[in-house]
């Protein structure tokens, strides 16, 4: 199947062979230029059918799905879905970087970490005693697994990893603000990187998680930091 076909339509029934080339799109985009990226480019290919001209590119992968192109388009073209099908038919072995170790990891250990629950934990509780021994956060605690909780608190992995002084931040407004929270113990990563690599199906995976976490915890509020 085509990326043209793949891309669906949008709200306003436009079709990407209405395209004017008026480079609205372009002049939106923050990294139009960058190693000759334009999404008007990307746009045409797709209508001249060099669908696998473009797979074969590093285009599809200098977009940061910002969706600005998008939204500044007056013909309502659903760009952000041509450039995630053009990566998704990408070989998972070529895509680049870590994106689909990544992915592989979040399904198999439910962070894109590859982090066992039990360092998980650890982290978590160690990084919120030492919040309690701040004046005025004496009494907090990260809840794991709290049911009936008003917001389900997912995280990025590098809050878990490299900053966890940002994760702090985080708390210190729920506590002073007395937000009733919690984290998922297990598949507790919020960044789905099955969207960024054009994975439909692990994407499904990672929300569907998420969904359950909801259900099962009986929880109304999601905290999503992507």
């Amino acid at each position: 199947m085509s990326i043209k076909n793949l891309a669906p339509l949008r709200p306003i029934h436009s079709v990407p062979d209405l395209c004017m080339a008026c480079g609205t799109c372009s002049a939106g985009c923050p990294i139009t230029g960058m190693d000759g990226f334009d999404p008007r480019k990307i746009v045409r290919m797709v209508l001249m059918g060099r669908d696998r001209e473009l797979v074969e590119s590093k285009l599809p992968w200098i977009c940061t799905l910002c969706g600005k192109c998008e939204y500044a388009c007056p013909m309502g073209i659903n760009i952000v879905q041509m450039i995630r099908s053009a990566r998704g038919m990408v070989d998972r072995d070529k895509v680049p970087g870590q994106i689909h170790k990544g992915v592989e990891l979040g399904l198999k250990t439910g962070n894109n970490l590859g982090l066992p629950a039990e360092d998980f934990t650890f982290i978590i509780e160690d990084v919120a005693s030492e919040l309690a021994e701040e004046p005025g956060f004496e009494d907090f605690t990260a809840p794991l697994d709290k049911k009936g909780a008003n917001l389900l608190h997912t995280l990025h992995n590098k809050l878990v990893n490299t900053q966890n002084e940002d994760l702090v931040h985080w708390w210190k407004i729920f506590h002073l603000a007395k937000e009733d929270f919690t984290i998922p113990s297990e598949n507790w990563e919020g960044v789905n990187w099955g969207l960024f690599s054009g994975d439909d199906d692990a994407m499904k995976i990672v929300v569907g998680r998420i969904v359950d976490h909801m259900k099962n915890l009986e929880i109304k509020n999601l905290m999503y930091p992507e």
